[in-house]
């Protein structure tokens, strides 16, 4: 397994779950890619159609990632979300890694609010794990609940196949385990229908492109690396002009970056 982690080549279906779908089984040897291709493609498609919880915490000003203090997940979770995330979007390459752009910070705080809480979602059974997925979420936990459940039961595995848990292995352990865990060969029976994986991977990406009002995206790295100008209100004398775009971005607070 390369050092450069889970960003694989030509992994689309990462960004299309109909796509995913048809091939959920993977080799590790498959999980690498050309990281600015990776984010590009993403991107847009991952800010317009996250619902992010706007809590609290949201207009509070983001600590450093190495000062923060999770307010849903207990230390070994929050160990292994910081480890996990920094897996799927490493800082080894041409732009800032997960852990640089503070993305545990944005998953602990959807968990704390309305989100993790499921608070807006039909969440009434029965649940049928089988379910096509234009059926919806079909799992009688909430987000937060299932990552919690979810991570209890992998790192018990991992102590029990690797002789520690999961943020305390090596990186291609970590890989070996995230890539079982994505092809299904790696089936977690306490998350009760929920994917432990497909969770990750979505807050993840919503966390390295969301507004930085969220807690992820600090300082608009993720939007800086694939010069995204955010929320700029107009781009009238640009339409027609045949050159890149030479400002950058601007947060929902009126922040440059």
């Amino acid at each position: 397994m390369s050092e450069k982690g889970l960003l694989p080549r030509h992994r689309s279906h990462l960004f299309h779950p109909e796509k995913r779908q048809e091939s959920k089984k993977m080799s590790e040897a498959n999980f690498k890619l050309n990281r600015r291709s990776f984010l590009q493609a993403g991107a847009v498609g991952t800010m317009l159609s996250a619902g992010y919880s706007a809590n609290a915490f949201a207009q509070s000003e983001t600590p450093h990632l190495s000062d923060y203090q999770p307010e849903y997940f207990t230390a070994d979770e929050w160990k292994f979300i910081v480890a996990a995330t920094d897996r799927l979007i490493p800082a080894e390459g041409d732009g800032p890694g997960a852990l640089d752009a503070h993305v545990p910070i944005f998953i602990d705080r959807q968990m704390a609010g309305d989100f993790g809480n499921a608070a807006d979602w039909y969440m009434e059974g029965p649940h049928d794990p089988d379910a096509p997925a234009e059926l919806g979420y079909q799992s009688p936990l909430t987000p937060a609940e299932a990552y919690r459940a979810g991570i209890a039961e992998l790192n018990a595995l991992c102590q029990t196949e690797h002789g520690a848990v999961f943020a305390e292995l090596d990186k291609q352990t970590k890989d070996a385990v995230l890539a079982a865990l994505d092809a299904g060969e790696i089936k977690l029976s306490s998350t009760q229908g929920a994917d432990l994986f497909d969770l990750l991977l979505q807050n993840t990406k919503e966390g390295y492109f969301a507004d930085p009002m969220y807690g992820g995206n600090h300082e608009m790295a993720a939007w800086n690396h694939i010069g995204f100008p955010g929320a700029r209100a107009s781009f009238r004398e640009w339409v027609g002009v045949e050159k890149p775009y030479p400002l950058g971005p601007v947060d929902i607070s009126g922040k440059r970056g």
